[in-house]
Parts: structure tokens; sequence; C-alpha cells
């Protein structure tokens, strides 16, 4: 029966200091548990971001290349 007793007494004490909490604080609190950190940066730091950033300047450093190549041979055609 003990461990009974200590599960009654802890619920009511998990009630009792949530019913004291002001709303405002609940909703604070909850907003900041929302933010969470992608599982990649957790598990891996800052590498997965790094690597993303640089994959994502290969891209666009391919498609201004892939443009400027593209207005080249328009000019070359058109004269």
């Amino acid at each position: 029966m003990a461990k009974g007793d200590e599960l009654v007494k802890y619920i009511t004490q998990r009630v009792v200091h949530y019913m004291d909490t002001p709303k405002d604080e609940r909703k604070e609190r909850r907003a900041q548990s929302k933010r969470k950190e992608p599982w990649s940066m957790k598990w891996f730091g800052m590498i997965p971001f790094a690597v993303s950033l640089w994959v994502g300047q290969k891209e666009s450093s391919m498609k201004s290349k892939h443009r400027k190549h593209r207005s080249s041979n328009k000019r070359e055609h058109n004269t």
C-alpha cells in the first residue's frame, strides 16, 4: 500500500503545482519545449549544417555557371 500512497501523493503534488502556475507561464514553458534543435544537430553538432551549406553553395554555383554558359551560347547563335 505504501507505493500506492506515494503515487497518489506524487500525482496530487504535480496537479497542485500545475494549478498554481499562471496560465501565461505554462504557455511560455510549452512554447520553449517546442523549440527543439533538429536531431541531426543534436547527434552530430555543426557538421550536418556545414555540409548542407557547402552543398547549397555548390548547387548555386553550378546553376550560375549553367546560366552563364547558356547565355554565352545564345549570343554565339544570334551572331
